[in-house]
């Protein structure tokens, strides 16, 4: 079929032939289903942790917000340096082992974290939790890019573009799945010691997800389909497994990643966007809702928008350019953070019902965006990858989501403290920061409204710049090779 006669077909046959797409994956390998079980119940750990292991710390450890936040930066500054290393390492041991020695490291790991929780008289509470933060790193890392390195070696050149979609859909489920129990553990079955008990959820998918890759991935072999030349098959079937320091030496020559990484660069704002969700938010919600905020279901309103836009949206975005896509996509996300950049009276509510109207807008106005731009970065540096490194490249698409996280962890403490504390002085008398809001005690630029319009500039910013840089950012017509 020729690209006028798809560029003519209506939306609608455009979603009926994507459902259709999905078909191929009957051809895929036990391996490739066992992945996705092990990404949706390990992603369902993961988004749950990231939205309260600040709140964790402050509460349950009694660090401040500015101590909380450097101990996620380590964190996060550790996966960050971790991820390149992780996806050589992905590609030089194999998935199936690379995926048994995660799990079973984060499994004593998470164990440890309960342990820790669990015991108020443990001294050093805090440098112990950070320490194994800092323990869960390369593993967290590795599971990132095994996951994506998976999806390109357990499927078939036909059946690739359903195999990466369906890898974004579990691990959105998952991100969903984690923010609904964070409210059954905190607001439903109000347990005691909650935020440790997101931990404790994460020994059991650690075990889970290690018996389902024990027993469902078993081999390391490129899927091949049947009906592709025998030459091409039995080139694509070879993985030639080389070390780390070959695979860094041969990847920073390549000039395409230098474009890459600074593409990469100017969308960071864009990025950081979706940190906020999960660093600084929890923290704003329970600061101008009060401490009943639904923040987990708040936080689930971005991953299932993300599912209900892979199914309707991803089919008519492809008709596009690849990097206007990426490029608009971007800034539909930096625009969600100006709602709450406008002052709460302005809404007409009382101060509860404003911010979960700022929090609801955000949220999907951000995942309009991400719909749109983020699959697009990950099927680029897909199909830039060289047989054998897909792990490394598919690292470096991890990248920006892993370095937003580390520059805004780092000062995420510190944003909170000076726009968003818990409580703030008003003549010499500390005052909840809700109160004082009520009570109009808090100027513009002090409150948490200047603190969205500062950081949503910045992102927009960045879109503008990589607008002016398409030039340079496209020579070479990379992008234009994932035209639909």
């Amino acid at each position: 079929m020729s690209s006028d006669t798809k560029a003519a077909r209506s939306p609608g046959e455009l979603i009926v032939g994507y459902f259709k797409d999905f078909g191929v994956l009957k051809e895929t390998r036990r391996e490739y289903w066992g992945i996705q079980i092990v990404n949706f119940l390990d992603c369902t750990f993961y988004f749950a942790m990231l939205t309260i292991v600040s709140v964790f710390l402050s509460e349950d450890l009694g660090l401040d917000d500015k101590r909380a936040g450097y101990v996620v930066t380590l964190f996060t500054s550790a996966t960050s340096l971790m991820l390149f290393v992780a996806g050589m390492c992905t590609d030089w041991l194999g998935i199936r082992k690379s995926l048994n020695i995660s799990m079973v490291a984060m499994l004593g790991l998470r164990l440890a974290m309960v342990g820790v929780g669990l015991t108020p008289g443990l001294p050093h509470r805090g440098i112990i939790a950070a320490g194994l933060l800092l323990l869960m790193a390369p593993f967290m890392a590795g599971i990132q890019t095994l996951f994506q390195a998976s999806c390109q070696r357990y499927t078939t050149k036909r059946s690739r573009s359903a195999g990466f979609n369906l890898w974004y859909l579990f691990m959105n489920l998952g991100a969903a799945a984690g923010g609904g129990l964070i409210d059954v553990i905190r607001l439903y079955w109000k347990l005691p010691h909650a935020n440790t008990q997101i931990f404790t959820m994460g020994v059991i998918t650690a075990g889970l997800s290690l018996v389902v890759g024990m027993t469902m991935v078993r081999s390391d072999q490129q899927l091949v389909s049947p009906d592709e030349p025998a030459a091409t098959a039995k080139e694509d079937a070879k993985v030639e497994h080389k070390k780390p320091g070959q695979l860094f030496r041969e990847v920073i020559r390549e000039p395409a990643l230098w474009r890459l990484l600074a593409l990469i660069a100017l969308i960071l704002g864009v990025r950081a966007v979706y940190t906020y969700l999960y660093l600084l938010m929890p923290k704003y919600w329970l600061r101008t809702i009060g401490p009943e905020a639904a923040i987990g279901t708040l936080n689930m309103i971005n991953p299932i928008g993300i599912v209900i836009g892979l199914i309707l949206f991803i089919p008519i975005t492809n008709r596009f350019n690849v990097f206007n896509m990426l490029v608009y996509g971007a800034m539909v996300s930096s625009l969600a953070l100006f709602p709450m950049a406008v002052p709460w009276q302005m809404y007409g509510m009382d101060i509860a019902q404003a911010h979960y109207l700022m929090a609801i807008l955000c949220m999907i106005i951000v995942t309009i965006g991400e719909v749109v731009w983020s699959p697009k970065l990950n099927e680029y540096t897909a199909a830039i990858a060289p047989k054998g490194q897909e792990g490394t490249y598919l690292g470096l698409s991890m990248l920006p989501w892993f370095l937003a996280k580390t520059v805004v962890s780092f000062l995420s403490g510190h944003m909170l403290a000076r726009w968003a504390p818990e409580s703030v002085s008003v003549n010499g008398q500390s005052v909840p920061l809700q109160q004082a809001m009520l009570n109009g005690q808090v100027d513009y630029w002090h409150s948490p409204a200047a603190l969205w319009l500062l950081l949503g500039g910045y992102a927009l910013g960045g879109c503008i710049l990589t607008l002016v840089f398409k030039n340079w950012l496209t020579r070479g017509a990379h992008w234009q090779l994932n035209r639909t």
